[in-house]
C-alpha cells in the first residue's frame, strides 16, 4: 500500500480494493453486488467472500489521506454490497470526501469518536456497533434501514443538518442502551420513523433545531432502563410520538408512504409503541407534543411512568391509547392548549397533575363535564384544590360559567370528605340549601318554601301584643318574613308575645333564616373573589 503503481494505485491492494480506489478518484460507485437479492442481502445468511471484501484500513486510508481526484472530478467513497473487514477506526480524523455506503456488512464496530465529516450516509448496512461520541458533521448523518446489533453512541455529537435513522433496528450495548445520544445537537430534523430498538433510547439534554419524529416506532426498554429517556430535551418545533401510515411493499417489507403521514392504498396505521418508561421531564417544545395513537405499555410492578414533569409546550395532544398500568405524570407542566380524549387518560391512581397549568381545552371528540370531573378525581386520590380551580378557570375563560360553577361545587364536596364530623354536617347543610353558594337560586326557593310554611302556620294564630295599643296590626305573612330575614326588620318582630309551640316555630324560622343568609353570603363572597 506504500509504493504506488504507474496509475497511482498502491501496491498490495486486492481486486475489490483496487476497483474501490479508482472509483474513489472519480466519485463513482463501487458496486460489488452479485445481482441476486438473497445473495446481496446484508442481513442474510449468505457468506460474502474475498471477491466482495475490502479492508477497513484501506477504507480509512482513502478517507483520511486518499489520492487526488482525476481532473474534472470530485473524490467520494461510494460503496455498494461490500464487506468491510477489520475495525474501521477514524477516531479524531477529518474526512473531506463525501461518504455513502449502501447494503454493506461490517465485521467489526465502526469507530468515529471526535471525527469530522461533511456528509456521512450508511444506508441499509449491518454493523456490530457504531461508536461516534462527539462526532461532527457539516451536513447530514443518515443511517436508514441499518441494523446495529450492539448499540449506537452519539453522545455530544454535532449534526450540521439532518439526522435520518428511519427504519433502523438497534440492539442494546453492554449497559442496556440502544441509542445513547445525550447532549447531541441536530441543527434541523431528527427523523426516526418506524425504528425498532431493544434497549434505552437516551436523549438527555439533546437539542433538535426543527422537529423530532418517532412516528410508528417501537422502543423496548432493557431491564432497569426506560424505553425513552429524554429529560431536558429541546425541540424547536414538534415532537412526534404518534402513529405512521405504512404499506406493504415488494416482498412484504414495510416502508413509509410519501411524506410519511398520508394514507395510500393498501396502507395501515401503525402506532408508536413504548414498552417501558418514557421520561420527557423539563423538556421544551416550540410547537407541540403529539401523542396521537401512541401506545404506552408500562409496568405497574416496576413503577414505570410516562413522565411529562415540567414540560413547556404550546400544545399537548394527549389522544393515544389508555395506559393499562403505570402512571402518567404531568406535575408542573405548562401547556397552552390541551387536546385530549376521555379514553386516553388512565383511571384513579394512574394520573398525577399537581401544578399542571393549561389555558385551553380542546377535546378530541365528546368529553362531558362529568367525565372531566372524573379525570380530575383520578389525578387527586387525596383531595387537592388546585386541579379543580384550574379547570374552573379554563372553563370560565372560555365562557362556560355554569360548568365552572359545577367544578367548584365538586371541589367543595371533595373537600367536605376531609373534614371532621361537625364540618361534614355543616357542609351537607350548605350543600342541601344553596349548594355552597354556587346555585343561589336554590336559596330563594328555600326561602319561599319556609315563608309559605310560616304564613300558613301563623294564619291559624293571633298572638297577644306585648304592650296593648302599641305596634302594628298582626300580619302572619309579614311576621314570618320578618323572622326569616336577619338584620332587616319589617316592623312585626318584637311586638308580639308567642307562647308554647309557637315560640319554637318562631325560633326554627329564625335559625333557618340565619343558615340561609350565611350560605348565601359565603357564595356571594366566592363570586366576588372570582370576579
Amino acid at each position: 500500500m506504500t509504493e504506488p503503481h504507474e496509475d497511482d494505485t498502491p501496491a498490495g491492494l486486492t481486486g475489490p480494493e483496487g476497483v474501490m480506489w479508482q472509483a474513489f478518484r472519480i466519485g463513482r460507485t463501487c458496486d460489488l453486488t452479485e445481482g441476486a437479492a438473497e445473495r446481496d442481502d446484508p442481513f442474510g445468511q449468505a457468506p460474502w467472500g474475498a471477491e466482495r471484501s475490502v479492508r477497513a484500513d484501506v477504507v480509512a486510508a482513502l478517507l483520511l489521506d486518499g489520492p487526488q481526484p482525476r481532473p474534472g472530478r470530485v473524490t467520494a467513497l461510494k460503496l455498494r454490497g461490500a464487506r468491510i473487514t477489520g475495525v474501521l477506526d477514524l477516531a479524531g480524523g477529518s474526512v473531506s470526501p463525501y461518504v455513502e455506503l449502501h447494503g454493506c456488512r461490517f465485521d467489526h464496530e465502526v469507530v468515529l469518536p471526535e471525527a469530522r465529516f461533511g456528509t456521512l450516509r450508511l444506508v441499509g448496512c449491518a454493523l456490530p456497533r457504531l461508536e461516534a461520541a462527539r462526532l461532527h458533521t457539516e451536513g447530514d448523518l443518515h443511517l436508514p434501514r441499518c441494523r446495529v446489533a450492539g448499540g449506537i453512541r452519539l453522545t455530544d455529537a454535532q449534526i450540521g443538518t439532518d439526522l435520518l435513522i428511519n427504519q433502523i433496528r438497534v440492539g442494546p450495548d453492554g449497559r442496556g442502551r440502544a441509542i445513547a445520544a445525550d447532549g447531541m445537537v441536530v441543527a434541523q430534523d431528527l427523523q426516526a420513523e418506524l425504528i425498532e430498538t431493544r434497549g434505552e433510547v437516551s436523549l438527555r439534554g439533546a437539542k433538535v433545531g426543527v422537529s423530532l419524529n418517532l412516528r410508528g416506532s417501537v422502543l423496548r426498554a432493557a431491564r432497569g432502563r426506560r424505553a425513552l429517556n429524554a429529560p431536558q430535551l429541546t425541540v424547536e418545533r414538534t415532537l412526534y410520538l404518534n402513529a405512521a401510515w405504512v404499506y406493504e411493499g415488494d416482498g412484504g417489507s414495510t416502508a413509509t408512504p410519501p411524506y410519511g403521514v398520508a394514507p395510500v392504498r393498501d396502507s395501515r396505521l401503525k402506532p408508536a409503541e413504548f414498552h417501558g418508561g418514557v421520561r420527557l421531564d423539563d423538556g421544551r417544545f416550540g410547537d407541540a407534543v403529539d401523542l396521537h395513537h401512541a401506545r404506552f405499555l408500562l409496568s405497574g410492578a416496576r413503577r414505570e411512568e410516562l413522565s411529562l414533569r415540567r414540560i413547556v409546550t404550546p400544545e399537548l395532544r394527549f389522544n393515544g391509547e389508555r395506559p393499562e398500568e403505570g402512571r402518567v405524570v404531568l406535575n408542573g407542566a405548562r401547556v397552552v392548549t390541551l387536546i385530549d380524549l376521555p379514553t386516553s387518560w388512565p383511571g384513579p391512581g394512574g394520573l398525577a397533575m399537581g401544578g399542571f397549568v393549561y389555558e385551553n381545552l380542546v377535546p378530541y371528540g365528546r368529553f362531558p363535564l362529568a367525565t372531566r370531573l372524573a379525570w380530575v378525581a383520578a389525578a387527586t386520590p387525596e383531595y387537592a384544590p388546585e386541579p379543580y380551580e384550574r379547570l374552573a378557570t379554563v372553563l370560565r375563560n372560555s365562557g362556560e360559567d355554569a360548568d365552572a360553577r359545577e367544578v367548584l361545587l365538586a371541589k367543595q364536596r371533595r373537600r367536605r370528605e376531609t373534614l371532621p364530623v361537625a364540618g361534614k354536617l355543616w357542609g351537607y347543610v350548605q350543600d342541601w340549601t344553596v349548594a355552597y353558594g354556587y346555585r343561589p337560586g336554590r336559596a330563594a326557593l328555600w326561602m319561599a318554601v319556609l315563608w309559605g310554611a310560616g304564613t300558613l302556620a301563623f294564619s291559624w294564630y293571633t298572638p297577644v301584643p306585648i304592650k296593648q295599643g302599641e305596634g302594628p296590626a298582626w300580619s302572619g305573612p309579614l311576621y314570618a318574613l320578618d323572622l326569616l330575614l336577619p338584620v332587616i326588620t319589617l316592623g312585626q318582630d318584637g311586638y308580639w308575645r308567642l307562647e308554647g309551640a309557637w315560640q319554637w316555630t318562631a325560633a326554627v324560622l329564625i335559625l333557618l333564616g340565619w343558615i340561609l343568609a350565611t350560605t348565601v353570603a359565603a357564595g356571594a363572597t366566592r363570586l366576588l373573589r372570582r370576579g
